[in-house]
C-alpha cells in the first residue's frame, strides 16, 4: 500500500534557519519539494567530485589488502589527484606491456642479434637480406646459395638470411622480412623495466586501499551532506525581505507525532494539508513481509502514482505461480527452498530477503512440478514408480497444463480489471469505473452462463446472455468517459469495444508462454536424464563417475537457463499483460527524506 503523505509549509526567522535545517536532518521524515532551479558552477563542481569519490571508493575496494606498512599523509585532494594520476600512467604502462610483449613474439624467431654488428658488417659493403620461406623451399634453396644461412625454425616456417658481399641481386622464392628494431634480449629487458613500475604502481595503490578508504569515505559523507544543505537552501523561498524562509515538503502521515512535537516545542510556524490532485507527491510503499520481498521487482518497471493503488501485493502471488509454472521441476524447487535456507545461516542481513524470495519462488516451482509431476527431469506420469502409482492420476499432462496457463492467465486479466474499478473510483469516483464494471458484467456473467449451462444447472437461455452482454454494453458506451457528451462517449465506447476485445485475446494468448517455458525446462531435464543413463551403460568403472559428473553440470546449466526464463517472462505478463489490465499508470517519485548519511546507509540496509 502507498503510505499517506501530508504537505508541511516551514516560516522560519533567517538566523534561526540553519539549526531549524540541522533539526530536520535529525528528524529525518521531510521529503523536501524541489523546484527547477539551475544549479551553480560550484555545486555543479561539487557533484563532479562526488561522482569521481564514488569511483575511486568503489576502485580501490575492489583492491586487494596486502599488509603495508608505509603510511600516507595527505589530505583528501591530494590524495585523488595522486591516484588519478597512477591510474593513468598505470594503464599506460599496461598497454606498452602488452605492445611489448608481442613484440617479444615477433623477434623470439630472430633471436639475440646485435643491431650495432650487423650495421658495422653493412658498413663494410656486406648486406644481409632476411626471408621467410616453407621448409621446402628452403631446402632447395640452401642447395643452390650457400651464402644462405638458416636462423629459425618454427613448425613448416623458416627464417633465413642471405649474405651478399659481391653486389648481386638473387631472386628467392621466399617472402623479404624486415629485422625488428630491437632484439629478443632488449625486448626481454624493456618488458621487466615496465613490469617493475607497474609493481611499484600496484603497491602504492594498494597501500592507498589500506589507509586512504575511511578517509575518502569520510569525506564522501561530508561533501554529501554539504549538498544535501545546499539543495535545501536552493530550494528555500526567501520572503520579506529575506528576513523569513519559507520551505515546502512532504511527511508520511505515520511520522508527523515527533515532527508536531518539534515544531509545537520550538513555536516554528507551520501549515499542513493532506494531498490534492495534481501535486507532484512522494511515494512510500509499505507492504507485509511476504509482498515486501517483490517491490524490487516493481520498482524495475516504474513506483506507482501516489493517487494510484499499489499493484505489489496484487502482483506477488500471481508472480511467484508463474515462475513455478515456467520452471515446473519439483526436484529444482526443492534446491531452491532448501539451498536458499542453508544460505541464510551465514548470508548478511541485506541479502536473507533476497533468499526468503528465492525459498518462496521454490516452493511455487515444488507445486507445479508436483501438478505436471516433474522431479529433476523424470516424467512421473510416464515412469513406473511404485510411489507414485496411487497418485499418477493426479498429474496434469501437457494439454491440461496448456488449458491451465489460459485460465491462470484469465483469472489475472479480469483480477485487473477488477483493480481497475477500484482505482479509478479512488482517483476520479465511481462513475468513471462504470465502463469497467461493464466489461466485468460481460465477462465474468458470460463465463458464468457458459459453466452453468453447460453443467445444465440452469437451462440455455438466449435471454440471459443478451441481459448479460446488453447490461455491459450500456455501461461501456454510455460511461467510458463521463465528462463528454453523448455522442463522444458513444464513439469512444465503440474504440473501447474493439481495442479491449482484440486486445483480451492477445493478452490471453501471452500466458501460453508459462506452459511452453514449463515444457521446454522438463523436456531438457529428460534429455540430460536420457543423455546420462547411456553414458553410465558405456563402462562399468567409468560410467558411473561421468554419469554423475554430466548430471550435475547438465542440470545446472537447465536450471540456470531456465530460471533466467522463469523470471524474465513472468515479470513481462506483470508488467504488460496485468499492468494494462489493471490500469496502472506508474511514475510515481520515491520518498527521499532530508536526514543524516548514517540514517540513509541504515535505513537502505534495512531496506535491503
Amino acid at each position: 500500500m502507498i503510505v499517506p503523505m501530508l504537505k508541511y509549509t516551514f516560516l522560519v526567522f533567517y538566523k534561526e534557519y540553519d539549526e531549524f535545517l540541522h533539526q530536520m536532518q535529525k528528524l529525518g521524515v521531510l521529503h523536501v519539494v524541489t523546484q527547477d532551479i539551475e544549479l551553480s558552477e560550484p555545486t555543479k563542481q561539487k557533484y563532479a567530485d562526488l561522482q569521481t569519490l564514488e569511483k575511486t571508493i568503489a576502485w580501490l575496494k575492489k583492491r586487494p589488502a596486502p599488509i603495508c606498512r608505509q603510511t600516507i599523509e595527505a589530505n583528501t585532494k591530494e590524495i585523488i589527484t595522486d591516484l588519478i594520476n597512477k591510474q593513468n600512467e598505470l594503464e599506460e604502462l599496461e598497454f606498452q606491456q602488452e605492445s611489448v610483449k608481442k613484440a617479444i613474439q615477433k623477434a623470439l624467431p630472430w633471436g639475440n642479434f646485435s643491431a650495432p654488428l650487423i650495421k658495422s658488417i653493412t658498413n663494410e659493403g656486406i648486406s644481409l637480406n632476411f626471408f621467410g620461406t616453407t621448409k621446402k623451399k628452403f631446402e632447395h634453396i640452401q642447395n643452390r646459395f650457400s651464402t644462405v644461412v638458416q636462423v629459425s625454425e618454427t613448425g613448416n616456417q623458416v627464417l633465413f638470411v642471405h649474405i651478399n658481399s659481391n653486389g648481386q641481386t638473387n631472386q628467392f622464392d621466399a617472402e623479404p622480412m624486415q629485422l625488428p628494431a630491437e632484439s629478443y634480449a632488449e625486448l626481454e629487458d624493456k618488458l621487466e623495466a615496465i613490469t617493475k613500475q607497474i609493481k611499484t604502481i600496484n603497491e602504492t595503490l594498494d597501500c592507498y586501499a589500506q589507509n586512504c578508504i575511511n578517509q575518502l569515505e569520510s569525506e564522501h559523507k561530508n561533501l554529501v551532506q554539504s549538498l544535501q544543505f545546499e539543495s535545501i537552501l536552493q530550494n528555500t523561498q526567501k520572503k520579506a525581505e529575506d528576513k523569513l524562509m519559507l520551505l515546502e515538503g512532504w511527511v508520511p502521515k505515520s511520522k508527523t507525532l515527533l515532527l508536531n512535537h518539534y515544531l509545537e516545542h520550538e513555536h516554528i510556524v507551520h501549515l499542513w494539508r493532506k494531498a490534492r490532485p495534481g501535486d507532484k507527491t512522494p511515494v512510500l510503499l509499505r507492504n507485509n513481509r511476504f509482498s515486501k520481498l517483490f517491490e524490487p521487482i516493481g520498482a524495475m518497471f516504474s513506483l506507482p502514482d501516489y493517487a494510484e493503488l499499489d499493484l505489489t501485493v496484487f502482483f506477488a502471488p500471481f508472480f511467484m505461480m508463474f515462475f513455478g509454472f515456467c520452471l515446473g521441476d519439483a526436484g529444482y524447487g526443492l534446491l531452491f527452498l532448501i539451498g536458499g535456507g542453508l544460505y541464510k545461516l551465514k548470508a548478511k542481513t541485506e541479502i536473507k530477503p533476497y533468499l526468503s524470495l528465492i525459498q518462496f519462488l521454490g516452493v511455487a516451482t515444488i507445486l507445479f512440478g508436483a501438478i505436471s509431476g516433474t522431479f529433476f527431469g523424470i516424467n512421473l506420469i510416464t515412469t513406473e514408480l511404485s510411489l507414485t502409482a496411487e497418485i499418477r492420476h493426479l498429474f496434469l499432462n501437457p494439454d491440461k497444463m496448456f488449458n491451465l496457463s489460459l485460465i491462470l492467465g484469465g483469472v489475472q486479466i479480469i483480477f485487473g480489471l477488477f483493480i481497475k474499478a477500484a482505482n479509478q473510483t479512488k482517483q476520479f469516483g465511481f462513475r468513471y469505473a462504470l465502463a469497467t464494471c461493464g466489461w466485468l458484467i460481460i465477462l465474468i456473467g458470460s463465463i458464468c452462463y457458459v459453466m452453468l449451462s453447460a453443467t445444465e444447472i440452469i437451462p440455455e437461455n438466449k435471454l440471459i446472455i443478451y441481459l448479460i452482454l446488453g447490461t455491459g454494453g450500456f455501461l461501456i458506451f454510455f460511461f467510458s468517459d463521463p465528462e463528454v457528451n453523448l455522442f463522444a462517449r458513444i464513439g469512444k465506447g465503440i474504440w473501447d469495444v474493439y481495442s479491449t476485445v482484440t486486445g483480451i485475446f492477445g493478452d490471453l494468448l501471452s500466458y501460453i508462454r508459462l506452459f511452453a517455458l514449463g515444457l521446454s525446462s522438463a523436456i531438457l531435464g529428460f534429455v540430460i536424464n536420457d543423455i546420462g543413463l547411456q553414458i553410465l551403460g558405456s563402462s562399468k568403472i567409468l560410467g558411473p563417475v561421468f554419469f554423475v559428473i554430466f548430471l550435475l553440470l547438465g542440470h545446472t546449466l537447465n536450471i540456470l537457463i531456465s530460471s533466467l526464463g522463469s523470471f524474465v517472462h513472468p515479470m513481462r505478463l506483470t508488467f504488460v499483460e496485468f499492468y494494462k489490465s489493471a490500469g496502472f499508470s506508474g511514475g510515481g517519485q520515491a520518498y527521499q527524506p532530508f536526514e543524516t548519511i548514517d540514517g540513509i546507509e541504515e535505513k537502505t540496509n534495512k531496506y535491503k
